[in-house]
């Protein structure tokens, strides 16, 4: 695997994003828990180490699924980076409970990449609006 020096981290040149995990019976909702875990001990295996999901992701599931199947691993040995969903503008006033619940449904203690999901002119202003408090909360 090639690697990147990023700051102090060693991030693989290759991550595994977890926007279309394997399903079942074709419900983008319904992970293939199994299947996922599989997968993620390949990457593992090969030496990626930078898994990335999101709130919205297989209706609010990957997340869950994610942070269940990278339990499995010694939390050093991964890099995880979820995002906060913006564009969703009615979720802007609620940054605080969407982190913290991104964190238990990760089943993790911190993130090592947070990431604006989908910045673009509908949502710019908001995620920078000061009475959101995104940025400043989320530094």
């Amino acid at each position: 695997m090639i690697y990147r020096d990023f700051q102090d981290l060693k991030l693989s040149a290759l991550g595994m994003g977890a926007m279309r995990l394997p399903v079942m019976a074709g419900d983008d909702s319904a992970i293939d828990e199994a299947a996922t875990a599989e997968m993620v001990a390949y990457a593992m295996e090969k030496g990626i180490n930078y898994f990335d999901t999101a709130w919205g992701y297989h209706g609010g599931h990957s997340e869950e699924v994610m942070g269940r199947v990278l339990s499995r691993y010694p939390r050093e040995s991964f890099y995880l980076a979820t995002k906060f969903p913006g564009y969703d503008l009615s979720n802007m006033d609620q940054v605080e409970a969407i982190f913290e619940k991104q964190l238990k449904k990760c089943g993790v203690e911190y993130f090592d990449f947070y990431l604006f999901h989908n910045v673009c002119e509908m949502n710019i202003d908001a995620y920078l609006d000061e009475k959101y408090g995104i940025y400043p909360y989320l530094m």
